[in-house]
């Protein structure tokens, strides 16, 4: 009964238009009137205690460091730098969308920006080269949804401090299946543009691939930096958020020199717009999650999947399942926040390691950022792109497919996760 109270309150909140936060909250005043315990000072404890976390320190850094990232023109050299490796092949700008998406997750790990860059930069080339604009648009989207797997990851931040998982142990395992997830992109890209009649750029000659490079290294420099420093242990990762941050205004301003003092501000009050809403979102699950916890609904989920316990690969199937169905109607950010501490007990229970459930669980959220009606990403690319959402939804389904298959093809083979989680870390 505990678990339909809480399902119902929040998807009856949620229903008629009451934002994600502020559900949460009324979920938690719910969970606490149906347990007699109701107490406003649980709910000013427990948000006030979300908050204060030093490891979420690194989520307003890295967010800071994307914003300075594109305002201070790292984004368009990486961009420039793709296109002078691989412009040239058949379908080489779907490449060059792929290529820089995944090298500005290793810098930014945030889905919106990074997407919000690519499809500014490269849908009006693609357009211009003949390409199918929708189809186009979709791979921006499914390119940009890699950021929050490769580290650094804001995602992953959330799900470490949620779920009490080695954050470091998070991002060195996001690597592999980010890759996996672009590779399968490349792929894809190459079968559904096979019959389009697209103008190829010229190749690049030997001397504008060195200038590009050159242009291109202290933006390249960046991920080394922020992963080299996490790997050797000489920074934590909310430390190399500080030193993202740093490296990113020194490079936006002195280097490049597109970032002005004037632009500054505005740069950093974009962020703390975003952190705002992203600190607000922790604050208010933490107040849910400690309810949830008290009212022992973990326990309750698990009476219910008993059957699936000694069955960990088949569990992972049934939890990403659902966790697809949740991707379609909340963001990433509520998703983890809401299903992580309703999940982790029954994850450990079953024996499944904590960090490679992370992993996939992470992935799944990112999918649906693709999937209508919320498809956060799917509406920044028809934004900034100007092509139609609906049109942009068709020409994301190929590429969302590959995805999906990425996905549960770790289901079935965890080693690919574990194992080079273990020899990385």
């Amino acid at each position: 009964m505990t678990l339909l109270v809480f399902i119902v309150s929040l998807l009856g909140a949620m229903a008629v238009g009451v934002p994600v936060a502020f559900a949460l909250m009324f979920c938690g005043v719910v969970l606490m009137w149906f347990m007699g315990m109701f107490n406003t000072q649980i709910i000013a404890q427990n948000m006030i205690a979300g908050a204060d976390t030093f490891t979420l320190l690194a989520i307003p850094f890295f967010i800071l460091a994307g914003e300075l990232m594109n305002a201070g023109g790292l984004s368009r050299r990486i961009i420039d730098f793709a296109i002078a490796c691989v412009g040239h092949i058949r379908g080489g700008l779907g490449i060059v969308a792929i290529m820089a998406a995944v090298i500005m997750a290793s810098i930014s790990g945030s889905a919106a920006a990074d997407t919000a860059a690519l499809a500014a930069i490269l849908i009006p080339m693609m357009a211009k080269a003949g390409y199918n604009v929708p189809r186009s648009a979709g791979l921006i989207a499914a390119g940009g949804v890699i950021a929050p797997v490769i580290p650094p990851s804001m995602a992953f931040i959330v799900f470490g401090v949620s779920a009490n998982v080695s954050i470091t142990q998070l991002f060195m395992a996001g690597i592999v299946p980010g890759l996996m997830m672009g590779i399968a992109l490349v792929v894809t890209w190459l079968l559904v543009v096979r019959k389009d009649k697209i103008e190829a750029l010229p190749r690049a000659p030997m001397k504008e691939r060195v200038g590009a490079t050159g242009r291109a290294l202290w933006a390249l420099g960046m991920p080394v930096i922020i992963l080299g420093g996490i790997k050797a242990g000489i920074v934590t990762p909310t430390e190399a958020a500080v030193v993202a941050a740093a490296y990113a205004l020194f490079v936006g301003m002195f280097i490049y020199r597109e970032l002005s003092p004037r632009e500054l501000p505005h740069v950093i009050l974009q962020a703390a717009k975003t952190t705002a809403v992203i600190m607000f979102l922790v604050c208010a699950a933490l107040v849910s999650a400690w309810l949830i916890t008290a009212a022992n609904i973990p326990a309750e989920i698990t009476g219910y999947i008993e059957p699936l316990i000694d069955r960990p690969i088949l569990l992972m199937i049934v939890i990403m399942l659902v966790v697809l169905v949740v991707g379609t109607a909340l963001d990433l950010t509520p998703t983890i926040l809401i299903l992580t501490p309703v999940l982790m007990p029954i994850i450990k229970q079953a024996g499944i390691d904590p960090v490679y459930f992370g992993v996939l669980f992470i992935m799944n959220t990112c999918i649906g950022l693709l999937t209508p009606p919320v498809g956060v990403v799917l509406n920044v690319v028809s934004g900034v792109g100007r092509v139609p959402l609906g049109k942009v939804t068709i020409g994301v389904a190929p590429f969302l497919l590959a995805q999906v298959i990425v996905l549960f093809a770790l289901v079935v083979f965890p080693d690919l996760v574990i194992v080079p989680a273990r020899w990385l870390h």
